[in-house]
């Protein structure tokens, strides 16, 4: 029993917590989305593969060093201490130790470390730009749901006026300076803007829906968003599209990411070409044995450990002269390569300033229809307001009054979505700077 009342009363403390959540920030909803996001995690693993790959190529520089051990058995015929072969069977161990260093590889090495850390750059720049990509499509759907809100504000005010309509006709209709046909339509207008407001509700859920999914949160039916504080127009300015592309040709990730590449395939032609040239390696080896003749008197373990020691220091130049065109073939494979990524380069400049010049126009497009939705307003307001009174003074007909609400209505919504348009544009070119 006592058991039971402990989860009765963390059930009703989750639920009472879950109630009261507080709304998110635009803020919140970026930190949640990039923590939870799958390519942010991959990419993150990407990165931490090409970092791993940038210290291997480094430490390629070392020289090595391995130990080795064997053992063999020979049957019928061995070599005598004397040198000459007898009879017999004869067992050998042998231990050595040896170093290798590349003293010169055509400044392969070289060539390959700056690969590396250009792959690794342009890795990190590709995990920035998911994250540039990621903070926008939240920004979008943050200002979608506000979007939804003034539109679910609008029908909900719009419907209050027809009850409010309703309530004064049905005093008419009572005190008989009105027949009850007449209220039929008021009340088919209610039924309308019913639907109305229940499909801007639907609308309102599903933008929150997309934005918890976005954010990758299991429950969103008690998710609830707050307006930044500089949302007010006073406070937008509207860059040029010159300036923004100016300042984002120089740090913009995906610009930054396609110059690493092109730098990494340019390293990997000259780290090709390396193999024409000669290479030189300087090898050390320190080694000894065990050897035993069957049925002959032989000296011990450590006697022979001892004895056999032996040291060697060797250089080795390798010249190439004829490697059936593999090398000449890389290197013009590694040239193609550099080839396709210039063009990535220049791409990915041209989408950049298309995409800001979209934002721009779109935002001056945006910020026109919101001027024309705000005049509009003024006029369709006060059209309604003369036709409501010509409706109760009865010099207008039901029809007319629904005309006039009906333009309201619709001047208001554009209003709205073109106010969050000019929002979002105005916030997207601040992220492209």
């Amino acid at each position: 029993m006592k058991t039971k009342i402990i989860l009765i009363f963390c059930v009703l403390f989750l639920t009472l917590g879950l109630s009261a959540q507080k709304p998110w920030t635009l803020q919140q909803c970026v930190d949640t989305a990039l923590a939870n996001n799958r390519n942010v995690k991959q990419q993150a693993l990407t990165k931490s593969t090409r970092e791993i790959s940038y210290q291997q190529a480094r430490q390629n520089l070392l020289p090595n060093l391995n130990a080795s051990a064997g053992q063999s058995w020979n049957f019928g015929r061995s070599l005598s201490v004397n040198n000459t072969y007898q009879s017999t069977n004869s067992a050998q161990t042998s231990f050595g130790i040896g170093s290798n260093l590349i003293l010169f590889d055509g400044l392969k090495m070289k060539h390959n470390i700056d690969a590396r850390r250009a792959d690794m750059f342009a890795s990190q720049a590709d995990l920035e730009k998911i994250k540039q990509d990621i903070t926008t499509s939240v920004a979008a759907g943050f200002l979608q749901i506000l979007m939804n809100k003034e539109l679910l504000q609008i029908a909900s005010d719009q419907l209050e006026l027809t009850k409010t309509k309703i309530e004064q006709r049905k005093g008419l209709v009572a005190a008989g300076k009105m027949a009850e046909g007449e209220m039929y339509d008021l009340i088919a207008q209610e039924s309308k803007e019913e639907l109305s407001k229940l499909q801007a509700k639907n609308t309102l859920n599903l933008s929150f829906l997309d934005l918890a999914q976005f954010l990758e949160l299991d429950h969103f039916e008690n998710l609830d968003i707050v307006a930044p504080e500089n949302l007010s127009e006073s406070e937008l300015i509207l860059l040029s599209a010159d300036d923004v592309y100016s300042s984002a040709i120089t740090h913009r990730a995906e610009i930054k990411g396609a110059e690493y590449r092109l730098q990494s395939s340019e390293s990997n032609v000259l780290a090709t070409k390396s193999d024409f040239y000669p290479s030189l390696n300087l090898g050390a080896q320190v080694g000894s044995g065990y050897y035993k003749l069957s049925g002959m008197s032989n000296s011990s373990f450590s006697t022979q450990l001892s004895n056999n020691m032996s040291t060697s220091i060797n250089l080795n130049l390798q010249i190439p002269i004829f490697n059936k065109f593999d090398v000449r073939n890389r290197v013009h494979t590694a040239q193609i390569s550099v080839e396709s990524n210039k063009l990535s380069v220049v791409n990915a400049r041209l989408e950049l300033k298309k995409s800001i010049q979209q934002a721009y126009y779109n935002a001056l497009g945006a910020k026109s229809r919101w001027d024309a939705a705000l005049k509009s307003e003024t006029a369709s307001r006060e059209a309604y307001r003369f036709t409501n009174q010509k409706f109760d003074a009865g010099r207008a007909t039901l029809y007319e009054l629904y005309q006039a609400k009906s333009n309201l209505t619709q001047v208001l919504s554009e209003q709205a979505q073109a106010k969050y348009e000019y929002f979002f544009r105005i916030k997207l070119l601040e992220l492209l700077k």
